[in-house]
């Protein structure tokens, strides 16, 4: 079975590689803006499938398209009910960082597997809580001038330097980078089993 990565992200091709997988990357090109009115994990979750189902459609112009499983994902922060997507600017991700700041927050990712050739899709949500510590006026500028948090949901990276001011996380860590290893992997053994 040939595996398909519908993204991007150099952070979940890192979370596939180190574990092991075999796989391909065929980025989606979907409208990720939030619909008026549309909750977090609502989102989340239709923005996965649609990247998806748009690499999917992409495969099926190939004739490689048989025996594929499409792997998609989105990732949102959440804090008291605000999506916080990723900064735009400095001070966007200044407004970010502040709210972030000694408070505990919620990742969500959709997490989306279609199997070829059928175009069966199952999508799940997973959630994890982070918790940051205080964040002084001058450690939110030195990060910033880093340039690490403009192309992060939330504006920082668990894995890198906004490592050193997450206190406490519930659930799972690779969540927070942007794909759930563990869910993702018991997703595709059912797949497989199906599919035996």
């Amino acid at each position: 079975m040939k595996f398909i990565l519908a993204s991007g992200s150099p952070r979940r091709a890192e979370i596939l590689y180190n574990a092991g997988f075999d796989f391909e990357i065929l980025p989606a090109d979907v409208d990720e803006s939030v619909r008026p009115g549309e909750s977090a994990a609502d989102c989340v979750r239709r923005l996965a499938e649609e990247k998806a189902r748009a690499t999917a459609r992409r495969l099926a112009a190939t004739s490689d398209s048989n025996s594929s499983v499409v792997v998609a994902a989105d990732t949102v922060v959440v804090v008291e009910n605000e999506i916080l997507g990723k900064p735009a600017s400095p001070d966007d991700a200044r407004a970010m960082l502040r709210q972030l700041s000694g408070r505990t927050h919620e990742v969500l990712t959709g997490l989306a597997v279609l199997s070829l050739p059928h175009a069966e899709v199952r999508v799940v949500v997973e959630s994890t809580r982070v918790t940051f510590a205080r964040m002084t006026d001058r450690e939110i500028e030195e990060y910033i001038a880093s340039g690490e948090p403009f192309d992060k949901a939330g504006a920082y990276a668990i894995q890198a330097g906004g490592g050193k001011f997450v206190a406490r996380i519930e659930g799972c860590y690779f969540n927070v980078m942007g794909l759930p290893l563990a869910r993702l992997y018991s997703i595709l053994r059912e797949v497989e089993r199906k599919d035996e």
